[in-house]
């Protein structure tokens, strides 16, 4: 395959079928599936664990888990148990969650740049095999080590992505991680900044952003009729116009057109509302922001994130045909 390509996967589909889609990436050139946990509906421990189990070359990240709701030491032996089904093929994306979600579960996630850091510290250092004492101010251990009486002992290579958004975080996984998970539903032009604070931060660690892989979500909704296309990423694209202002504001998405969807949407948001809100996107706006159109559209729109600095994009595949964006893909995106 002429170019990185990888699948990610959040609730839509049965798992069985989700294992039947990613054993059809895995057998057209992806490279990895990365599996979403984000609402309170599919964990991602037990996807990857089932892709782990039914494969045999593709690599599986989650896309991502947070650093709140496990501790760092069972984070640490989620992901050896994963390595041990799927060994040197598992990524750990991690990122900081997102409120009202914590907050109404019981979470105040103050500090969240010290609290990633540290988790991912001590996280790092246990697949590392070493006996981790660290006391911060999140992480608390004592001589704790990752206690593999059967099976291998040798340190675990399970690269650290973080799922960074806002300009800071963006930087500090410049700092501390082997890679950056980008987000979706943003403009190419969006990640001109994201690739300067991931700089900024790398060369703090005496790294380049160019030894940061930055694998990047991207919403593709395909289909030869480009109006079902376009139809089918317009209702994620309302909700998030409602959700996440700022991040499309920065994307170039006009004030007045989030003010007119924020008079409509509540959150969290009706069908109804959500019906209303979606008459009010225009086609340009759901192209600005996601691969939405014919196959030659989509992949031209993937072209444009890969040239603002997406090194693997990480198709987030609506409508029913999941095989028909495979394929659309199988080759790369440089036709």
């Amino acid at each position: 395959m002429a170019d990185r390509v990888a699948l990610y996967l959040q609730d839509a589909h049965p798992l069985a079928d989700a294992i039947e889609y990613v054993q059809y990436a895995e057998d057209r050139g992806f490279e990895a599936v990365w599996q979403a946990e984000s609402r309170l509906v599919r964990d991602a421990v037990v996807p990857m664990a089932a892709f782990a189990a039914t494969t045999r070359r593709i690599k599986i990240g989650s896309g991502v888990i947070n650093n709140w709701t496990r501790n760092a030491a069972l984070t640490a032996a989620t992901f050896l148990t994963l390595d041990d089904l799927a060994p040197d093929r598992i990524i750990l994306g991690i990122g900081a969650w997102w409120d009202p979600l914590a907050r109404n579960v019981g979470i105040e996630r103050r500090k969240p740049l010290l609290a990633m850091r540290e988790h991912v510290t001590v996280v790092r250092d246990l697949l590392a095999m070493k006996n981790v004492t660290f006391h911060g101010e999140f992480v608390h251990v004592d001589g704790i080590e990752l206690d593999i009486v059967h099976g291998r002992r040798e340190p675990r290579h399970v690269p650290i992505y973080i799922g960074a958004t806002g300009p800071q975080m963006m930087a500090l996984t410049g700092e501390i991680g082997d890679g950056a998970l980008l987000n979706y539903l943003v403009s190419p032009a969006y990640n001109v900044q994201a690739l300067e604070q991931l700089d900024k931060g790398a060369r703090l660690s005496g790294r380049t952003v160019d030894d940061i892989d930055r694998p990047q979500l991207v919403v593709c909704s395909v289909d030869s009729d480009r109006k079902r296309a376009l139809d089918g990423a317009r209702k994620l694209v309302t909700q998030y116009l409602g959700q996440q202002p700022h991040i499309m504001k920065a994307s170039g998405v006009s004030t007045e057109l989030l003010d007119e969807i924020h008079q409509v949407l509540t959150w969290p948001a009706t069908e109804e509302q959500i019906e209303r809100a979606m008459e009010l996107v225009p086609d340009d706006v759901v192209q600005l922001i996601t691969a939405s159109g014919t196959p030659d559209e989509v992949r031209a729109k993937v072209r444009e994130y890969v040239a603002a600095g997406c090194t693997c994009p990480v198709l987030y595949p609506l409508g029913d045909d999941v095989r028909l964006m495979i394929d659309t893909f199988a080759g790369g995106y440089s036709a």
